[in-house]
């Protein structure tokens, strides 16, 4: 449990919350109701041992933040109960609520046991692919998987390990559950992405050879059909800047060709290599307020630094297409 003031909100608070959800309790030491609260809620942090963490604001000492919290909920009284999540105060509750209540709302925002295993999982196998041990990181992925079937970034790391094993049929079946999420108006540019990774894998035994390819490309160096089959080649067997470098050419010469095709393959590659976005780590210096002294809320938070290989490759993609 952790007191929060102006001098700890940004580190303690926001950029906290971006690391695990943060229940903060706002209350008063004349308010009868938040005595009450307060012990269900510190046995509630006990009981889910770490998935979230209680942080207290005393209302009459921190008014600034009380009164903009409250003016964003729209509530008037104590106790009042905040949810940080990633950074941003997501939800709430008024009152004394007896315990079962409590648990209600935080399982809505709070990862399950199952998440956090199946999290540390994939942070262990990426680990033991670096160090080359794939057979046990395929084992870890997969039992992250398990444990938590919403764990995109376990998925997507077990498609490219058994992409990368010549094995796309597998690839294919753990890519089927969120399949759906590549189509329509709302469709997820990550899992597009990884569906053509995996229609490159599935077509790359039916394309011509190699040599073939290159024949036809010294004769007509505007035969796009070849080169994209050359481009679909490396993208399928994980060499993405050379298959990007073949879909430049066909972009720089046509980039309409064939509905755009290279120019969506192009950004699936750099979608495929991109990693998430890491949580948040807490600034050093603490928030205070803006230039007029307002205190602000929503958390700003570093992000890390991209790829060099991947912020060349999206110049290059900018600079062929205007």
């Amino acid at each position: 449990m952790i007191d929060i003031t102006l001098e700890n909100f940004e580190t303690d608070l926001l950029a906290g919350s971006a690391q695990q959800p943060i229940l903060l309790d706002i209350w008063a030491p004349w308010c009868g109701p938040c005595k009450a609260l307060g012990p269900v809620l510190e046995k509630l942090e006990v009981d889910y041992a770490g998935r979230f963490q209680l942080a207290k604001l005393n209302a009459d000492e921190q008014q600034e933040i009380a009164g903009q919290l409250s003016e964003m909920f729209g509530v008037r009284s104590i106790p009042f109960c905040v949810i940080f999540v990633g950074g941003q105060p997501v939800d709430g509750f008024v009152g004394a609520l007896p315990e079962a209540q409590i648990r209600e709302f935080l399982d809505k925002h709070v990862p399950s046991e199952g998440a956090i295993a199946s999290e540390a999982e994939t942070v262990q196998a990426e680990q033991l692919v670096a160090e080359g041990d794939t057979a046990s990181a395929l084992d870890l992925l997969e039992d992250a998987l398990a444990r938590d079937p919403g764990n995109d970034e376990a998925r997507y790391d077990l498609i490219k390990l058994l992409l990368a094993q010549g094995n796309p049929v597998a690839a294919a079946s753990v890519f089927e559950p969120i399949a759906s999420r590549a189509t329509g108006l709302l469709a997820e540019p990550r899992v597009t992405a990884f569906g053509r990774y995996i229609t490159a894998a599935q077509a790359a035994p039916d394309l011509r050879p190699a040599a073939v390819l290159a024949e036809a490309l010294v004769a007509n160096k505007r035969d796009f059909a070849a080169r994209f089959e050359r481009a679909q080649q490396h993208f399928a067997v994980g060499l993405f800047t050379q298959a990007m470098d073949e879909l430049l050419e066909i972009i720089m010469r046509d980039k309409t060709w064939s509905e755009e095709l290279a120019r969506k393959t192009y950004v699936a590659i750099l979608e495929v290599m991109t990693k998430p976005i890491p949580k948040a780590s807490a600034k050093p210096a603490a928030a205070a307020a803006d230039t007029k002294g307002k205190l602000e809320i929503a958390g700003k938070h570093e992000v890390a630094s991209a790829d060099p290989v991947i912020d060349q490759y999206r110049r290059k993609l900018s600079m062929a297409l205007f």
